[in-house]
């Protein structure tokens, strides 16, 4: 398979399933474009794997070591075509592609179970899973800088997987997944345990100030994160603003309504994530 066609590919995989990368990517010039495709498909790869519930962990986990050596000999792959693409952008521009190998681990502690007792045990989790995909989209975006944006950008990714966890509170423990440091729900007396009809046994005031107070947390890595798009061209500035702005919107719902997070998946309607990457072009990032 050709570049081309392995970009088109990739295209083709951000346009059916990133529901809220896409805006951002669109608004990127066409080599870029290309080059975070296949960044993104790459990842996705690597998040069906981990999010595959009907097949063993253990065959899941052999898929994710199957993926990290494929990744590991990245040219050699010519009918892959995430890895054909994959291998160009990063020929073209300076793309981390050892950061993978941290979104692989994140995946492989989803894999396992892995609980999180304080906030820098998430932490840890955060950075391997988001930050990580930030450092990859700041190798396509360019920097003059990059020892000061590295650090920005895995703050935003860290800022992005936090509202993530907000935001999927409830499908995550409906599953049995809860992400939250047990030492944070000690802290507001809560368990984030459901009855069979799903309904959280926890006071409602003391599961809103919990949310609230997490929510605060992901504002502050958003406060850092976003002194990221100075440091970039107008382009892929606005890039990284509108997906980051669509976040942020979903941040201050949930921070105005926390029960109604945790009742239901919070989401923005197609035209606010429109409105939003708007902005970020016209260089507005509130």
């Amino acid at each position: 398979m050709d570049a081309p066609d392995a970009y088109r590919h990739c295209e083709s995989v951000v346009r059916s399933q990133a529901r809220n990368f896409s805006y951002g990517i669109r608004l990127l010039p066409p080599p870029k474009r290309r080059a975070l495709s296949a960044v993104y498909a790459f990842a996705r790869r690597i998040d069906d794997i981990g999010d595959d519930h009907d097949a063993p962990a253990a065959d899941r986990l052999s898929r994710l070591a199957d993926e990290r050596d494929r990744l590991a000999a990245v040219d050699s792959h010519p009918s892959d075509p995430v890895l054909v693409a994959l291998a160009d952008a990063a020929r073209r521009h300076p793309v981390p592609l050892d950061a993978f190998g941290e979104l692989i681990d994140g995946c492989e502690a989803d894999v396992r179970g892995e609980t999180y007792d304080t906030f820098d045990d998430l932490l840890w989790y955060c950075r391997c899973v988001a930050g990580a995909v930030g450092r990859l989209s700041l190798g396509v975006f360019g920097t003059s800088d990059r020892e000061t944006a590295v650090p920005r950008a895995d703050a935003l990714g860290v800022a992005l997987q936090l509202t993530n966890i907000l935001r999927d509170v409830r499908e995550d423990g409906l599953s049995g997944r809860v992400y939250l440091p047990a030492k944070d729900l000690v802290r507001f007396g809560c368990t984030l345990e459901r009855d069979g009809a799903g309904r959280l046994h926890d006071e409602p005031e003391r599961l809103a100030d919990l949310v609230r107070f997490e929510a605060g947390r992901a504002a502050e890595w958003y406060d850092t994160g976003l002194q990221l798009l100075p440091m970039l061209d107008r382009r892929s500035a606005a890039c990284a603003g509108a997906m980051a702005g669509i976040y942020r919107q979903l941040l201050r719902r949930i921070t105005a309504d926390p029960l109604a997070a945790l009742d239901h998946r919070t989401s923005l309607p197609a035209w606010q994530k429109a409105t939003v990457s708007a902005r970020a072009m016209a260089g507005i990032h509130r």
